[in-house]
């Protein structure tokens, strides 16, 4: 089984940043042939790693530090009022687990949520391959959290199981239920989960000052950032 100390490295030819307009970036990989368990998948994800896909990465950008990794403290959590609003709004929602598979039922809202949220970004337009290669491939930790109102399904988020926390890779809504929040439902749900199972954390991927979209990840406190190498908490 490979260590951490084993593990080897890659990093990307600079690339235009998806976050920054007129900014470049380099991606730093972590070598995919390599024998990741769940241990050292957990110890990667503590210092500022994620995945998409069959990839775990991080920014590696050597005169930029925009994008910080973030985790709720969901054994300190405490929900806002408005955060509470939503909870009661959802608790009609039915939630189950599922291994992360691709169905005509979840491409459909995918596609849905990609073509409402993310037309100018480069996952438009959805495809089937793209969803497989994104959601379906991956880990063995991963799976699909579903909620349905009714037979409905409204909201998916994807997340992966560490030893210490879960880790939400992506989530996608209904975009026509906009009252529901279902996208704030779905954090709240996954650190409430967190919570009763003596988990500590959940990962929110990177967080970036200078990008309004991701300004809504502030709102989960207590939240931790990775800033120089140790986490620190977040000020109000």
């Amino acid at each position: 089984m490979t260590s951490l100390s084993e593990l080897r490295f890659f990093a990307t030819p600079a690339h235009d940043c998806s976050y920054l307009e007129g900014r470049e970036a380099i991606t730093l990989f972590a070598d995919p042939l390599a024998n990741i368990d769940k241990r050292l998948y957990s110890s990667l994800s503590a210092v500022g790693f994620r995945r998409s896909g069959t990839h775990i990465y991080r920014p590696y950008c050597q005169s930029c530090s925009a994008c910080i990794p973030v985790r709720v403290q969901a054994d300190r959590f405490v929900m806002s009022r408005s955060q509470r609003r939503v909870w009661r709004r959802n608790q009609d929602l039915t939630v189950t687990l599922s291994p992360p598979q691709l169905t005509d039922e979840l491409f459909s809202l995918y596609d849905r949520y990609i073509d409402d949220r993310h037309r100018n970004g480069d996952m438009y337009p959805a495809s089937r391959e793209q969803f497989e290669s994104f959601l379906v491939e991956g880990r063995p930790e991963a799976c699909f959290v579903e909620f349905r109102a009714g037979s409905r399904l409204v909201a998916v988020a994807v997340i992966d199981e560490l030893d210490h926390g879960l880790s939400a890779i992506y989530t996608f809504f209904d975009p026509a239920l906009a009252r529901r929040s279902l996208g704030v439902f779905a954090i709240l749900w996954l650190v409430d989960r967190a919570a009763r199972q003596k988990l500590s954390h959940v990962y929110l991927g990177y967080w970036i000052k200078q990008c309004q979209k991701m300004n809504y990840k502030m709102d989960y406190r207590p939240i931790e950032m990775f800033v120089n190498n140790r986490w620190i908490e977040a000020e109000p």
